[in-house]
C-alpha cells in the first residue's frame, strides 16, 4: 500500500505547480453557472496529465474515473466546487482577482486545486490501490438550485454509482495543518422565505380608508420570530423589509424576505406549514392578503458515520491526533448535502488560517485568503483519506441502511 511519507514527498514535489494552479484560479474567478474559462483550464490540465474526463456536465461541470486494480471492488467519488462570489476583493496580493466584483471568497479555488493534485497522484498511483475513484468538478455551489442537483440530474452518481463521496472545504477557523470532522448532521438546510402582503393603500391620516399593510407585515414578522425564538435547532430571520410608502402614505404592498435554517427535515416541513398558517391568520386580522413563497434550498448536510470515522482516523494518521478536531454544527448551508441524500457522504473541513501571518478573515468576506501551505496539506490529506476509504469501506450499502444512518 502507498505510504504517508511517499504521499507527502510527492505532494511536496508538485507544490510549486499547485500554487500556480491556485493563483491562476484565484485571479480568474467566475460566478455560478458561468465557469466556462475555469472549466477549460481544468480540462486542459487533466488532458496534459493524460487523464480522461468528460466536460460540459450540467453546464460547466467536469467528471472522470480513475480505475485502480480490481476497479469494480468499490467506487469512491471526490467533489470540488469551482464557482466564485459576487464580491470585490480587497486583498493586496499578486494573485488578486482580475475580475471586477467577483472573488473566490469561499475557497473554491483551493478545493479545485487540491482535487486536481489528488487526481493527478491517483492517476500515477492507480496500480497501487484497488477500486475506482470518480472525480467531480462542480459548478454553481453558491446559487440555488445549486450545481450539485444539476450534476446528479446529469447522472454523475451513476455508471458507476459511487459507494461513498467525499468533500473537502476550507475552514479559516482552524490553523493550517488541522482538520475537522463531525458525524451525523453538520450543516443546516437553507430556504428563502418571501412574504408579500397586499391590500388597499391610502393616506395614513385617513384611518378606515385603507388596509394597514405595514402593520400587518410587522405583526407577521414579530409573531413568526416569537414562535421560533426558543427553537435551538432552527433559525428564521428576516433581513429585508420593503414598505415603499411615504411619511403619510400606506403602500398597497409590503414585501419581506428572510432565511430559514434547520437541522431536521421533518421540522423544516412543519415550519413551512406554520409560516403559511400564520401568514393567513395575521393578514386576515388586518383585512389584507399574504402570499407566501418558499424557495426550498439545500437540504440538511448529514455525514455518514462509518465514512466519517474512516476519514477522521485517516486524518489522525496523516496530521497527528492533536491536529484533528470535532466540529460543532453550523447553521450555514452547503449543496454537497444533496449528494449525501443519494450515497453515503463525508464533508470535512481543512484548516487554512495562519494567525502569525494575519490570515484570519472569514469566508464570504472581501479580505478572505488562505495560508497557501494549506494547499499541500489539503492535497495530501484528501489523497490519504481516499486511499484509506477505498481500503476499509464496504461496498454496496443499501438504501435502507443509508436512511437509518441519516436519521441519527
Amino acid at each position: 500500500m502507498i505510504q504517508i511519507e511517499e504521499i507527502k514527498k510527492a505532494v511536496s514535489a508538485m507544490n510549486d505547480e499547485l500554487l500556480t494552479i491556485r493563483r491562476y484560479l484565484h485571479a480568474h474567478p467566475e460566478l455560478s453557472f458561468e465557469e466556462e474559462k475555469t472549466a477549460v483550464y481544468i480540462s486542459q490540465l487533466l488532458t496534459s496529465w493524460g487523464i480522461e474526463h468528460q466536460t460540459n456536465v450540467a453546464g460547466n461541470g467536469i467528471t472522470g474515473l480513475i480505475r485502480g486494480r480490481n476497479p469494480d471492488k468499490i467506487t469512491l467519488a471526490l467533489r470540488a466546487d469551482m464557482d466564485a462570489l459576487p464580491l470585490q476583493e480587497e486583498n493586496d496580493v499578486p494573485y488578486r482577482s482580475l475580475n471586477q466584483n467577483i472573488m473566490h471568497a469561499c475557497g473554491h479555488d483551493v478545493h479545485t486545486t487540491c482535487l486536481l493534485g489528488t487526481v493527478r497522484l491517483l492517476h500515477a498511483y492507480r496500480s497501487g490501490f484497488e477500486g475506482s475513484v470518480k472525480f467531480l468538478f462542480q459548478p454553481a455551489e453558491e446559487k440555488l438550485p445549486g450545481g450539485a442537483l444539476k450534476m446528479i440530474e446529469a447522472g454523475v452518481l451513476e455508471n458507476p454509482r459511487p459507494d461513498y463521496i467525499l468533500g473537502q472545504h476550507v475552514f479559516p477557523e482552524l490553523e493550517t495543518g488541522k482538520a475537522g470532522f463531525r458525524k451525523g448532521s453538520y450543516m443546516a438546510s437553507s430556504d428563502e422565505i418571501h412574504l408579500i402582503i397586499s391590500g388597499k393603500g391610502g393616506h395614513a391620516a385617513l384611518t378606515g380608508t385603507y388596509d394597514n399593510t405595514v402593520l400587518a407585515a410587522a405583526e407577521l414578522v414579530t409573531e413568526l420570530q416569537k414562535h421560533l425564538s426558543k427553537d435551538n435547532s432552527s433559525v428564521l430571520a428576516f433581513g429585508k423589509f420593503i414598505a415603499n410608502g411615504a411619511y403619510n402614505v400606506i403602500p398597497s404592498e409590503v414585501t419581506v424576505q428572510g432565511t430559514l435554517r434547520t437541522f431536521d427535515e421533518g421540522r423544516r416541513i412543519d415550519i413551512h406549514h406554520f409560516i403559511q398558517k400564520t401568514a393567513q391568520s395575521v393578514s386576515a386580522r388586518h383585512h389584507t392578503l399574504c402570499r407566501v413563497l418558499i424557495n426550498k434550498g439545500y437540504p440538511v448536510l448529514v455525514n455518514h458515520r462509518k465514512a466519517t470515522e474512516i476519514a477522521r482516523q485517516a486524518a489522525i494518521e496523516y496530521l497527528g491526533k492533536e491536529n484533528v478536531v470535532e466540529l460543532t454544527r453550523r447553521m450555514t448551508a452547503e449543496d454537497f448535502a444533496r449528494y449525501g441524500q443519494v450515497v453515503p457522504a463525508c464533508f470535512y473541513r481543512l484548516g487554512t488560517a495562519n494567525r502569525k501571518k494575519g490570515i484570519t478573515a472569514g469566508l464570504h468576506t472581501s479580505h478572505f485568503d488562505v495560508d497557501e501551505n494549506s494547499i499541500a496539506v489539503g492535497t495530501g490529506l484528501l489523497l490519504w483519506i481516499t486511499l484509506k476509504t477505498l481500503r476499509l469501506a464496504k461496498k454496496n450499502m443499501n438504501k435502507n441502511q443509508l436512511q437509518k444512518n441519516d436519521s441519527k
